[in-house]
């Protein structure tokens, strides 16, 4: 029986986790899983127990990787799949639950710091490119030798890039190569600066230059499908990159390239509407997305002073993966904002949408916070750590005394003014406790109590010392299609 605020328990058993039987043909597993690289991970740490990770669509390569890592280390391998959230998240909890002494993740990773330490390995992938025509594709849209670019791919695809700069490096005298930000080893230590980090990936610049100066070549995707909304790292790269930029993407596979300017254009204005209606709502549904990515807790906490400072309730909600059928049991909520890490923040939603909107946590900062930039000047942050403080993009919120609370403002989507907030922020932490009120004050009352209050239906009344007291009697018998007093059909 389909449960209200969880998954259906049939949804499990009948979905199909993976393509049955092995994806990958055995003389190739070595090279495509990096085994060679995992198993020397697996000694240098003395480990056990090692749990693996895999997403559903891996999970049939999954039992010859561990056999054959279990033979060459002999330590004991567990298979993690159907993770709570996402799988591009490191399953900490999985993990502790199986003992393991490290953790190793197969396939796309958004590469966020996990909440509780563990040794982790990332094995991306390697998927096939086609240098040359990718070579070909970047000369034909950049014809300018000396314009900076940046050469970007899709996690399968990062250990070309180097290769691919190679071919390219004899003409273009300013091109910059970006990495994947895995994790570096504690014993590291080198005397260069550290390289910028940002959108999961390492950019090193040179002193004085900064990554809004670059155009962007972006290696991934595939030539037969023409939307590519549905990846949500290329789209976290289209709302962040710096605008008036070009961007272009090309298939490792035929060379294809695509301007991206346009969807982003038509991404970025989706995230405007968004921030609008966060604006217009009264009721907030914050939704835990993760609990295995570090600083959510405080990410958490940031989310819910905003929405208190611009005068807005919140709730939090823990229901696992969002889907429509669950948030349609909170139709007093007016917006939703999913605490997860960056891909999954802008995963794509299911083909039925959701009733009401689900936003990233940036656009509830836009929305709420008073001095946060303009549109089209702010930067688009898909990871909650960054509006946290510490972080350089770090916006507080203004002291309760400033203009900035009511500066008039007119909403884009309903035309009307929007009342300044009923109450401003506050620094003290015991702002939440009850405080005694003089008698006949009249209080505000809550949002969700005044939708509930307009409902026709508002649940069951108890109708104490109304209802006559009888006897126990004996009820029907039977099952719903066939009770024993309606005789047989």
């Amino acid at each position: 029986m389909e449960s209200t605020f969880s998954s259906p328990a049939e949804a499990a058993l009948q979905r199909e986790a993976g393509a049955p039987g092995q994806l990958t043909p055995p003389e190739d597993l070595h090279r495509v899983y990096e085994l060679e690289r995992v198993a020397e991970f697996v000694r240098d740490l003395g480990c056990q127990r090692v749990a693996l990770q895999f997403p559903d669509q891996l999970l049939g390569d999954a039992g010859a990787v561990a056999a054959r890592l279990e033979g060459t280390t002999g330590s004991k391998m567990f298979i993690l799949g159907d993770t709570a959230y996402g799988s591009c998240c490191v399953d900490v909890l999985g993990a502790e639950q199986a003992g393991a002494q490290g953790l190793v993740h197969f396939g796309p990773a958004c590469l966020s710091p996990p909440a509780r330490p563990l040794p982790v390995a990332f094995v991306l992938g390697q998927r096939s490119v086609h240098l040359e025509l990718c070579a070909k594709a970047f000369e034909a849209q950049n014809p300018d030798c000396k314009a900076p670019v940046v050469l970007l791919s899709e996690p399968a695809c990062a250990h070309a890039l180097e290769a691919l700069a190679t071919l390219l490096r004899p003409r273009y005298l300013d091109l910059l190569v970006s990495s994947p930000a895995l994790p570096l080893p504690v014993s590291s230590c080198s005397p260069e600066p550290e390289p910028l980090e940002r959108f999961g990936r390492r950019f090193p610049l040179a002193p004085g230059r900064c990554l809004e100066e670059y155009g962007a070549f972006y290696v991934g995707g595939s030539a037969a499908s023409a939307d590519l909304d549905l990846d949500p790292d290329l789209s976290r790269l289209l709302l962040g990159w710096a605008p008036g930029q070009p961007f272009f993407t090309c298939c490792p596979d035929t060379g294809q390239t695509q301007d991206e300017g346009v969807r982003a254009g038509r991404l970025k204005a989706r995230r405007h509407y968004l921030v609008e209606r966060a604006k217009d709502a009264r009721v907030v549904g914050l939704l835990a997305g993760t609990l295995g990515v570090a600083q959510h807790r405080e990410a958490l906490a940031h989310l819910r002073n905003l929405a208190q400072a611009a005068g807005k309730r919140s709730y939090v909600l823990a229901l696992g993966r969002p889907t429509p059928p669950k948030l349609a049991n909170f139709p007093e909520v007016d917006v939703f904002v999913l605490l997860a890490c960056p891909l999954g923040a802008l995963a794509p939603q299911p083909s039925g949408g959701f009733f009401r909107p689900v936003l990233a946590p940036c656009e509830l900062e836009a929305a709420c916070n008073p001095a946060w930039p303009p549109a089209g000047l702010a930067p688009h942050l898909t990871h909650y750590a960054d509006l946290l403080p510490g972080s350089p993009f770090h916006v507080p919120l203004p002291p309760p005394d400033s203009e900035l609370w009511d500066t008039p403002d007119v909403s884009l989507i309903t035309g009307e003014l929007r009342p300044p907030p009923v109450w401003k922020p506050s620094d003290d932490p015991g702002c939440l406790a009850l405080t005694l009120r003089p008698q006949l004050e009249l209080a505000e009352s809550s949002p969700a109590a005044l939708y509930l209050s307009s409902r026709s239906w508002q649940g069951l009344q108890p109708r104490l010392g109304q209802t006559p007291v009888t006897g126990a009697v004996s009820g029907r018998r039977g099952i719903a299609i066939a009770y024993e007093d309606e005789g047989s059909s």
